[in-house]
């Protein structure tokens, strides 16, 4: 009886406080791609991903019905910083459904033209909304309308202390008319509050202090590549120093209050190396997220570093390495040499035969391909041939009788159609292709098998091709697994270094992007087809998992394709709809849904990518 007397307290004192129209409420699942797509026509940064932003108090003052509900305590305003843009999970600030679904769109705009994100907060947003209404006049009518619902709702004036109500005339002054204001007046009382939340503009977005260097002189680095869900949400965070314990805390306890062994129960008890399933909604508890550097290695560290294979097991490194610059988005710059990419090949691999199981597919693949073979065809009108054309006799008959010179010969020849096409076909061989699929394969053996059939296909058509893995630790180990070179022919030792594959590192794909695009651009082919394989977003230890490994591989595409290559790309990620427009362009990728259908469509995919 409590608990529901209490509900039904809690909503009547929530709707009375007012402030909010859950009725009228607008998600952001529900306009993320259209206020992605307006942000980035609307010339704002591409690179930059939309997701929600997390709720912070603001310490405005609050009516008395919202300080007895609870309510208006904390609000989700909208920001940008270098990778995301953050806008409210949920907009019901007005009671009109289309009010809230435009300032999801105005919001957009205005980050779009945010020019001056080091300017004062107070000026920078007003240049951004003069700026938006200036090069987007059809915005000014909604524009208007989202003031005054907006303004209707703010506290009055005349209810507050002086130096407040200077505060929130300034703020009226500058969302009526943008650029009219020169600067916030300050408050004069250690009491006064700060102004409500603009909800038309944008908050500052504090960036974490850099990271601290540990004990082995580089950063330490996040693990992984993150899940999806910590993509979509943000959190206040900051980053403190260690603190130094040096006087524990004494427990004092009585020797009888310890259980006896009739007492013992046991139950089973977790490892320090077990997450705490809880830990996430712990997070989403806290106002503020503490963050600090131990200098300690990490269990999944040391856990990982076992796994490294030894010099007798891994593959044989082929020469020194290869230095290859990288793309650094945030100084615009190409740093020269600052990677190391080293080629490998399968160690005592052997020889080995098609699987069985592979080979009906293996054969069906041949026939329909052996179709794209080079074939023979007759050339008309020649000067010399073992035929004669009959068609161009006559012609040449009736040039003569009326007085004209024959312009062609007189009979048939053969000539050979050539493909002039070279592909290269490099494969992501990280450590989450170990991850299975289905009860007997793993995201490695689809791969395997892919490369296997495709190369099988290939061989029917008689086309240059050549087979690449590659997989990253870092910078200066980026191992670049030689499988088939197209100076050398698709044999039983090209079979075997293709079943040797085992899964990898991390995914540094810029490099092995640039590498494999200088061998493909050293074919003599008219067509050249670059074509990856991959399971995922580009990452490694470093600070490559982020945008920086996004913007990286962009450009190293970018590159490619001004060396006349085709770069294509083959996911079988069913999140890649959110970054390899960016990188590949709407047009040069395909995601795989079923990943153990890849198999079967990479080489149709290479029929439908060079038909002629």
């Amino acid at each position: 009886m409590e608990e529901f007397i209490g509900k039904l307290w809690h909503n009547w004192v929530t709707k009375a406080a007012g402030g909010s129209y859950p009725e009228a409420a607008v998600k952001l699942a529900e306009v993320e791609k259209t206020a992605g797509i307006l942000f980035r026509a609307f010339g704002g940064d591409p690179g930059l991903k939309v997701a929600a932003a997390t709720a912070e108090s603001h310490g405005a003052r609050r009516r008395w019905l919202q300080r007895v509900a609870g309510s208006g305590e904390k609000a989700a305003l909208a920001r940008r910083d270098c990778e995301t843009l953050r806008l409210p999970p949920e907009i019901a600030a007005f009671p009109e459904k289309s009010l809230n679904r435009d300032l999801y769109l105005w919001l957009a705009a205005l980050a779009a033209s945010d020019e001056a994100p080091h300017r004062p907060w107070f000026v920078r947003n007003q240049l951004a909304a003069q700026g938006a209404l200036r090069r987007f006049p059809g915005l000014k009518p909604r524009y208007q309308r989202l003031v005054a619902a907006h303004l209707a709702e703010r506290p009055d004036p005349a209810a507050l202390q002086p130096d407040e109500a200077a505060q929130e005339l300034a703020l009226r002054q500058a969302l009526t008319e943008p650029g009219s204001g020169a600067g916030l007046p300050p408050l004069s009382s250690r009491k006064s509050r700060p102004p409500q939340p603009v909800l038309l503009w944008l908050v500052e977005s504090p960036e974490l202090p850099p990271a601290k260097v540990g004990s082995g002189g580089e950063d330490v680095p996040p693990e992984g590549s993150g899940s999806v869900e910590a993509e979509k949400e943000a959190y206040k965070a900051e980053q403190v120093d260690k603190p130094e314990n040096k006087n524990a805390l004494v427990m004092i306890f009585r020797a009888e209050s310890l259980p006896t062994w009739a007492e013992y129960v046991r139950v089973n008890r977790a490892y320090d190396d077990d997450a705490d399933p809880n830990a996430k909604d712990a997070a989403k508890d806290l106002d503020r997220l503490s963050l600090t550097r131990d200098g300690q290695t990490s269990v999944s560290r040391v856990k990982f570093d076992l796994d490294l294979p030894s010099a007798a097991e891994d593959d044989a490194p082929i020469g020194p390495g290869i230095p290859l610059p990288e793309w650094d988005y945030r100084k615009a710059q190409l740093l020269a040499d600052h990677c190391r990419l080293q080629p490998m090949i399968a160690r005592d691999a052997g020889q080995a035969a098609l699987p069985a199981e592979l080979a009906a597919t293996a054969k069906k693949l041949r026939g329909q391909f052996a179709a794209l073979a080079p074939q023979r065809r007759w050339l008309k009108a020649q000067p010399d041939g073992p035929e004669l054309d009959v068609d161009s006799c006559v012609r040449n008959l009736a040039d003569r009788a009326s007085g004209h010179t024959p312009d062609g010969g007189s009979y048939l020849d053969q000539a050979r159609c050539e493909r002039d096409l070279a592909c290269l076909l490099l494969a992501d061989l990280s450590m989450s292709t170990d991850a299975w699929i289905s009860d007997s394969h793993r995201i490695v053996d689809v791969i395997r098998d892919s490369l296997l059939l495709f190369a099988e296909a290939l061989s029917a058509t008689g086309d240059r091709f050549g087979i690449y893995g590659f997989s990253s630790l870092r910078r200066q180990n980026i191992r670049f697994h030689l499988l088939k070179d197209f100076g050398a022919r698709y044999d039983a030792t090209a079979r075997a270094r293709i079943l040797a594959l085992k899964p990898g590192f991390y995914t540094r794909m810029g490099a092995a992007l640039r590498q494999s695009a200088r061998i493909l651009y050293e074919q003599p082919a008219g067509r050249r087809l670059l074509l990856i394989i991959t399971d995922g977003k580009p990452n490694d230890l470093d600070l490559y998992d982020s945008r920086y490994g996004v913007e990286d591989t962009r450009m190293a595409v970018y590159e490619a394709r001004r060396m006349g290559l085709m770069p294509f790309c083959v996911t079988i990620d069913r999140e890649a709809g959110a970054y390899l427009p960016y990188i590949f362009g709407p047009a040069g990728y395909c995601v795989i849904r079923k990943p153990e259908e890849l198999p079967r469509r990479l080489p149709l995919l290479y029929a439908q990518l060079t038909r002629q």
